[in-house]
């Protein structure tokens, strides 16, 4: 609205002269209703704010950014704050004249103080406070410090990043895969009628449970089963027998069954009778197995050498197993029985660093799958790490050994129609470690159908597995695979499998130093006095008259012999003459049909 000055009458005689008039009253765009007629007074003035004895009009609190408006104290009482739209022709209206000299020069006052403003806007020029401000445009006129619209909003911990560093993340790498503890039900990727089912089946096999033995047979928060619990109260399908232990609380009551749950429960067992922990979504142990690949290692020599105990081993075979174990990639062992293959991949898996989360069973579309296995699978625990989702076991990297046993359905998921639930195969449970085929040959399924079954997770790093509803799983296979042989290599393979197993190492023999080697280590072992003189006797008697080739599994072998029959005898078990050589005839035998009785070399 612009204002104008009223002009003085004409004088007695004078006629009416207009040319005087500042505005106007057609040159003043109309303003909707939004005030009575405006009471004209004094000199124009800015639209800014003004400051002094004049007293502030009520600021809108929807709009932060704007500084309050003030009027000065000669202005009505009566008179509103006129809010523009942005849309109105405020660029069209004409500028007001300057003030006639006669004008109070403290009408033109300074812009209110910083403190009533936002810190981001500065106050303008004095050559520019005599014209109207721009009018509000939008979002532009945003401040600098006002928080980002959109998904940037969020925190880190929103979405699917919920399991990123939180309070009970440790401190270490942000790349660490370390499982949040679920704040409620939605973070467990569960549903509410899926947990009700697994509380009722815990109830059922224990017959009578207190909410906090139900939380650790489940592995949830206490929060989660306790309103869980109460659900199901009021659907009365548990009842409240009484408190056990000391405390108070919902934790330490004893829950049992209704009458009322007893079709429910037909039916729940009827679709699945698993009882154990809480499983975890599919997707997300496929991320976790991602980030704790056992690809892209940085495997030295010296991190190697005192990671295989008291294994004798040539140098050739820190070269040729430590760059496999840095591609994660398949490694083929061949050579005689008896030198430390399996001893080799047993140590092969202490090179890794750091440990894995392995959970208790996972939940392909409604079907549980348990993958934790406490004879495969070795816990760890360390003193004052920080919490976790205990739904994730937390072990050190996995050594699965499967020999002559192997069959094809074993590498397949495992359904058992008594209970309707998976058992994970071998390739699964050893996720995030090392699988080693042991005996590779010896196994009831033709080598050849069973390298065919393991090309294409070589190759891809994906194994595809079938449910017993016939559809197929993707699942990732980050497995460090190790094939061992004591028969001949030309049998069993062929060039497509030697071309993705892309490592071949010999295992070959001791010679004699690495014989007297072993076998003095295997005495420490055993607390027997070592004798080289004893262990030359065996070599030049036993060993090198009949051409017998040297095993690194002998040392160990005979002394255990020599132990058992200086036990038998009442005597302190050492190396001596007549003891090795009751030790050679008991563990060297030939089954010849046309040697004398009685005679053994």
């Amino acid at each position: 609205m612009s204002l104008f000055r009223r002009p003085s009458p004409p004088a007695a005689g004078e006629p009416a002269d207009d040319s005087n008039r500042t505005v106007t009253p057609v040159e003043t765009p109309a303003v909707p209703a939004l005030s009575p007629s405006p009471v004209l007074s004094g000199p124009p003035r800015p639209r800014t704010g003004l400051t002094g004895a004049s007293p502030a009009l009520p600021s809108r609190p929807a709009v932060p950014q704007r500084p309050p408006l003030q009027e000065s104290a000669d202005v009505s009482t009566e008179r509103r704050s006129v809010v523009v739209s942005p849309d109105a022709a405020i660029p069209e209206r004409r500028a007001p004249l300057a003030p006639p000299p006669s004008a109070p020069p403290e009408r033109r006052a300074p812009l209110a103080p910083a403190a009533a403003a936002p810190p981001e806007r500065r106050a303008p020029p004095p050559a520019a406070q005599a014209q109207a401000p721009a009018p509000y445009t939008g979002p532009e006129r945003r401040t600098a410090n006002a928080p980002p619209p959109g998904p940037d909003r969020r925190g880190s911990g929103a979405g699917p990043q919920r399991r990123s560093a939180d309070g009970s993340s440790p401190p270490a790498s942000t790349d660490r895969f370390w499982p949040a503890q679920p704040r409620n039900l939605e973070e467990t990727g569960l549903t509410a009628t899926f947990i009700e089912e697994l509380v009722l089946k815990a109830l059922f096999s224990a017959g009578e449970m207190r909410g906090m033995d139900l939380a650790a047979r489940l592995q949830l928060p206490t929060s989660i089963v306790d309103d869980t619990i109460e659900g199901l109260r009021r659907q009365k399908y548990v009842d409240i027998r009484g408190g056990g232990g000391s405390g108070v609380g919902r934790s330490t009551m004893i829950y049992q069954l209704t009458t009322f749950v007893t079709d429910v429960l037909r039916q729940i067992n009827d679709r699945n009778r698993y009882n154990g922990p809480a499983p975890i979504p599919f997707q997300e142990w496929a991320a976790a197995v991602k980030k704790q690949t056992v690809r892209g290692n940085r495997i030295t020599r010296s991190r190697m050498e005192d990671k295989f105990g008291d294994l004798v081993i040539r140098d050739y075979i820190f070269d040729g197993i430590g760059p496999a174990m840095n591609s994660g990639r398949a490694i083929f062992f061949y050579g005689p029985p008896g030198n430390g293959k399996t001893a080799i991949c047993q140590g092969m898996v202490n090179c890794f660093e750091g440990d894995v989360f392995i959970p208790y069973a996972l939940l392909i579309d409604d079907f549980v799958v348990k993958i934790f296995d406490a004879n495969l699978h070795k816990p760890v625990e360390e003193e004052g790490a920080p919490a976790y989702d205990r739904r994730w076991v937390r072990c050190k990297r996995p050594l699965v050994v499967v020999g002559g046993e192997l069959t094809l359905e074993m590498l397949d998921l495992v359904y058992s129609p008594e209970v309707k639930y998976y058992e994970a195969p071998f390739q699964m449970k050893a996720s995030n470690g090392m699988l080693l085929i042991d005996d590779f040959g010896r196994q009831k399924v033709s080598p050849k159908d069973l390298l065919n079954r393991w090309i294409v997770p070589l190759e891809s790093d994906i194994d595809m597995l079938t449910l017993h509803t016939g559809k197929k799983v993707q699942v990732p296979f980050d497995v460090f695979a190790a094939f061992s042989t004591n028969l001949d290599p030309n049998d069993l393979v062929d060039d497509a499998f030697l071309r993705r197993v892309r490592y071949k190492l010999e295992v070959q023999r001791p010679d004699e130093e690495q014989f007297h080697e072993i076998f003095q280590i295997m005495c420490r072992k055993r607390g027997v006095a070592y004798d080289a003189a004893a262990v030359d006797y065996l070599i030049d008697t036993h060993y090198r008259p009949l051409g017998r080739p040297f095993a690194a599994c002998q040392p160990r072998d005979l002394l255990d012999q020599v132990i058992d029959m200086a036990h038998y005898q009442g005597t302190e078990p050492r190396l001596a003459p007549e003891l090795l050589d009751g030790a050679v005839r008991g563990y060297f035998v030939r089954f010849d049909k046309d040697k004398p009785a009685g005679k053994t070399p």
